[in-house]
């Protein structure tokens, strides 16, 4: 088996994962232009984010989580790899199934859990019956999710990568569609995530099938392996579970102001954006990686591995965190201000986009140090972590929405990914050698910082020059991509000047993948 080509691989998915939130964006901007932040456009937020929710645990969160370095090392071994991804696929399908149906008849008291403050208008009934609709995308999203986890230990990365893309253009065309045919706009708009499930889960299992691992739903067996599985999949599922009692109180706090629910939304989407593509792109790489080198034994190159991403982190998402706090506004106004969005909604999504900046850093560096947990086999030590994490969200969340409103979920998400990540890095201290930080990353770490500070400098000038520019109709997109366009500029260049990255060596990774030094 080739070693997976790191850098090749983090910019493969990086890639696919920024069309498919280019695209997000598209939708979300067509979503605020017609519901803006009102009672539908919350109803959907809430009925979307139900699945959404729970895919964490079977999807790309606690499910793959173990499963992963479990088929990576019978792979690496020879083990009959297809043999164990198969019964992990008809078990969690039949999970999912009955899962699904139970959720159906529950379906009221899911809404309530997730927005309380909906029972008092007609926002309740909305989200209740759009919940229903979207509900069953959680079946197809985990077992499209399971696939690409067998497709990325096998190195294969641009299937699972590009499966995230069709969900946004079968949404996009389905509010396009509404706009032409009429009818009602929710009702297209909440239809097209199911119908989106089916069509990325069928990408993938063609995928699958054309590596060599075609799945078929069968009788699902408990043989040692799958009991192995769920005992390590367990203690990462109520890990995950902490995580969504996490947004869940966010989305409490909020569902009592009204439009606060889409602020958070849409600001949820804007740092989304590079969370996602550096994020989303390490956590897809790096734990079939490092769980490969430990069943091979090597030691050094996992820990090459762990500190190559540590770096491409951090060159991607501290620039992206300076230019989310010094020009949300500027952001939020163009992709959002417009039809029914009104200015005083752009400036409250704008400070929540600010906040969410500010831990922007804490939510990436949490996907390079939780796979140095899950390479181990270790779900344990994360989940008590998480527990701590949930109760600083739980305490600043409530506590200090009676002083700050809203904004205090914003912050309160912030501060406690702030904290998971020292409670991981006080974790890996643990694993000695494989886990430490080596002189190339120390070095690069504090040039990159420098780097964006500058930056920061030149988008503050930038933004003074444009001026009004900025908020003007017809001539806001090209003012705000020539803000954006300075930033990047600006970045790269002092970056390259300070050697915190060398261009060159990000085209020769493009081209032949990274290795260790």
């Amino acid at each position: 088996m080739k070693p997976i080509r790191l850098l090749a691989a983090f910019l493969t998915v990086g890639i696919w994962t920024l069309l498919s939130r280019i695209l997000g964006f598209v939708r979300d901007i067509v979503i605020a232009a017609r519901l803006g932040d009102g009672p539908v456009a919350e109803a959907f937020v809430v009925a979307f984010s139900l699945p959404n929710m729970f895919r964490r645990f079977f999807a790309e969160g606690a499910f793959n989580m173990a499963f992963v370095p479990i088929f990576s090392r019978k792979l690496e071994a020879g083990e009959d790899p297809k043999r164990f991804a198969q019964d992990a696929f008809s078990g969690l399908a039949m999970v999912l199934i009955a899962f699904t149906l139970i959720a159906q008849a529950i379906m009221p008291w899911l809404v309530l859990a997730m927005a309380s403050g909906f029972r008092a208008d007609g926002r309740f009934e909305l989200a209740v019956g759009f919940g229903r609709i979207a509900f069953p995308y959680i079946l197809f999203i985990s077992l499209a999710a399971l696939l690409s986890g067998v497709l990325n230990a096998t190195g294969r990365f641009v299937a699972a990568a590009a499966a995230p893309v069709l969900l946004n253009i079968i949404v996009v065309a389905s509010m396009l569609t509404a706009s032409i045919v009429g009818g009602d706009f929710g009702t297209w708009l909440i239809w097209a995530v199911p119908v989106a499930g089916v069509a990325q889960l069928g990408l993938l299992w063609v995928a699958a099938a054309r590596a060599g691992f075609p799945m078929r739903l069968s009788r699902p067996r408990l043989t040692p392996d799958m009991k192995r599985l769920m005992r390590i999949a367990l203690p990462a599922m109520l890990a995950g579970g902490v995580v969504q009692v996490n947004l869940l109180v966010g989305r409490q706090v909020a569902s009592y102001f009204d439009g606060a629910i889409q602020y958070l939304n849409l600001a949820d989407r804007l740092y989304q954006l590079p969370l996602g593509v550096v994020a989303i792109a390490i956590g897809v790489v790096l734990l079939p990686d490092l769980s490969r080198r430990l069943a091979g034994g090597d030691a050094q190159g996992g820990r090459n591995a762990f500190n190559r991403a540590t770096e491409f982190a951090l060159l991607l998402t501290v620039p992206a965190a300076t230019a989310l706090m010094l020009i949300s506004g500027p952001l939020v106004s163009v992709l959002y201000q417009r039809g029914a969005f009104s200015a005083e909604a752009a400036i409250q999504t704008a400070e929540v986009t600010a906040i969410y900046g500010l831990g922007l850093p804490a939510f990436v560096l949490q996907k390079v140090l939780q796979p140095l947990f899950f390479a181990r086999h270790d779900t344990r030590t994360p989940f008590r972590y998480a527990l701590v994490a949930m109760l600083i969200n739980a305490v600043i969340a409530i506590g200090g929405a009676f002083l700050i409103g809203f904004h205090a979920a914003a912050w309160a998400t912030t501060l406690a990914g702030w904290a998971m990540v020292v409670l991981l890095w006080a974790g890996t201290r643990r694993m000695g050698d494989a886990a430490a930080v080596d002189a190339r990353l120390k070095r690069r770490a504090i040039r990159i910082v420098a780097a964006s500070a500058a930056m920061g400098l030149v988008l503050l000038g930038t933004e003074w020059l444009l001026g009004e520019t900025l908020y003007r109709d017809h001539v806001r997109f090209g003012a705000l991509a020539c803000l954006v366009g300075a930033g990047i500029v600006s970045y790269f260049a002092i970056a390259q000047l300070f050697g915190a990255t060398s261009l060159g060596e990000i085209r020769r990774s493009m081209r032949r993948g990274a290795r260790p030094e």
